[in-house]
């Protein structure tokens, strides 16, 4: 049913390692199956297996952020897709370009607005707020605060909010006082 040639299965583990890459950014397991299923790459459980076995090989790496976890990169992933870049048909490159052309800003606004929190001691706690764009730091905002409900509430508006509130942040750090 799934016979697939070790040429092929090689061409979609280079996909992946393709996609994140062209990308320039680290993604979700969700936004990887999304842009993969989108472009009709292959099907999702093909997917996941790839994703574990490049895992396994150390060519992707995960780490968690704001409850998310991400997949990133890594510099023997990059090498490698350095090195079989051409086993991926021109056509399928052309197609993954085209949609991260088309679909790059939907993609970097779910992973642009970044929060999470850390417990210092029973009545401490630090919230890091984030906005990123082309993976620089627009605004990197520490916060101290006495609860675990305060840093969960603020991490929410954040994620909810941010571009509002970094809109009005900058409003009133460049308004004239006098």
């Amino acid at each position: 049913m799934f016979e697939n040639s070790s040429e092929e299965l090689a061409s979609h583990k280079l996909l992946i390692l393709y996609i994140l890459n062209k990308i320039n950014m680290d993604l979700t397991n969700s936004q990887i199956t999304q842009v993969v299923l989108e472009t009709e790459m292959m099907n999702y459980f093909s997917l996941q297996q790839f994703l574990s076995q490049l895992m396994e090989s150390k060519f992707l790496a995960t780490y968690k952020d704001s409850n998310r976890e991400y997949y990133s990169l890594t510099q023997k992933g990059l090498e490698i897709l350095e090195y079989f870049l051409s086993r991926i048909p021109g056509d399928v490159t052309k197609k993954i370009d085209g949609y991260i052309i088309n679909n790059k800003e939907s993609l970097l606004s779910d992973t642009q607005v970044k929060s999470s929190f850390v417990k210092q001691s029973d009545h401490e706690f630090i919230v890091n707020l984030r906005v990123i764009e082309n993976q620089s730091n627009l605004i990197d905002l520490n916060l101290n605060v006495s609860s675990e409900k305060q840093a969960k509430l603020i991490c929410n508006n954040w994620k909810n909010n941010a571009s509002y509130m970094y809109a009005e942040v900058i409003d009133l750090l460049i308004r004239d006082s006098h």
